[in-house]
């Protein structure tokens, strides 16, 4: 294969790879091609467990380098090319007869070139080997050089990939998460509502929806501050949380006021929807201890609806359930 055709299938392989393994395979195959090395193999390092583990590997003849294989960093031809930088021998068994590796595998020829990433930082190695002495020309060396870099690229494409994807998840989840309780946010809810709703238009389920709001909150601010405050609504949240059934689906509405929903498949919703607010309500109320001082809470005003796909959707369903809640306060204010 001349040059000219190298630098072109190079190119093609750098346009079609968009994974280090797709880019790496076809380069092993033309690093054979060009050298007649038996084995060509791209490694990956973890020098705090000390193991180097052989990712892709290109074997031709009796010489067998199997990928997955790990061996240790310590005795491996790689760690010495590297710390000697000495890339290239035909007079392995002469110059690092120690290595038991190389020797066990009978490796008279080595080529080997560090694959670093970002700031330098040393992520692998791209080899060849051979049990024969092996001449290689020098430019096809430099030529080794250059696939070590596309390939440290790539890499560091993939790994930046990667971080994007974690970083847009971690945003997903914040974007639908509320910051002090921890639980699901309005934006969720809503989510989550619009999607039980639907799903009960298969199953034929219903649901029971809640709406509670913290009665006398602004109150708890007033008195013992607002550190007391959010740390009351983050020892409600744990609460409510506790005590929900399995499937049951709790979220802060925002401030003082908190959706609860869950499916219904008992035979008596209007029964199960009476048990479901008492229960809620329930939950509520009773001491909280917030470190310096305890909160007797008499409980909230917790209003249910029932509903399935038919009654609107998620918003609609919670103003409903809202709407149940004021009708609950306004008994408790008069009972007072």
């Amino acid at each position: 294969m001349n040059t000219d055709s190298v630098l072109g299938r190079i190119v093609d392989i750098v346009a079609e790879g968009d994974d280090v393994e797709h880019l790496v395979r076809p380069l092993l195959e033309i690093i054979e091609s060009m050298t007649g090395l038996e084995s060509t193999y791209l490694t990956s390092i973890d020098r705090e467990k000390r193991i180097q583990k052989i990712l892709f590997a290109h074997n031709t003849s009796s010489l067998r380098i199997p990928e997955t294989m790990e061996v240790d960093w310590g005795d491996t031809l790689c760690r010495r090319s590297i710390e000697e930088d000495c890339r290239y021998t035909i007079d392995v068994a002469g110059r690092w007869r120690d290595s038991g590796a190389a020797c066990g595998l009978g490796i008279e020829t080595y080529m080997g070139v560090p694959i670093r990433v970002g700031e330098g930082e040393l992520y692998g190695t791209l080899c060849g080997a051979s049990r024969s002495r092996v001449p290689v020309a020098r430019n096809v060396q430099k030529l080794f050089d250059l696939f070590a870099h596309i390939i440290g690229r790539q890499i560091e494409r993939e790994r930046l990939l990667e971080r994007l994807r974690l970083e847009n998840l971690e945003y997903r989840d914040f974007a639908f998460c509320d910051p002090l309780t921890g639980v699901p946010n309005r934006r969720a809810i809503l989510r989550e509502l619009d999607r039980a709703l639907s799903d009960s238009e298969r199953s034929g389920a219903t649901m029971h929806v809640a709406f509670i709001d913290l009665d006398g909150f602004k109150a708890i601010n007033d008195h013992y501050g607002h550190d007391a405050g959010d740390r009351f609504l983050i020892a409600l949240t744990r609460t409510l949380s506790a005590g929900l059934r399995e499937g049951d689906f709790l979220g802060r509405y925002g401030g003082d006021e908190f959706v609860v929903f869950g499916t219904d498949h008992g035979a008596h919703a209007d029964d199960n929807r009476c048990l479901f607010q008492a229960r809620l309500a329930g939950l509520t109320a009773g001491s909280f201890p917030l470190d310096s001082v305890t909160i007797e809470y008499p409980g909230a005003s917790v209003g249910v609806v029932t509903a399935n796909h038919q009654s609107g959707t998620g918003e609609e369903v919670i103003a409903q359930a809202d709407a149940a809640m004021y009708r609950v306060k306004q008994d408790r204010c008069a009972a007072r």
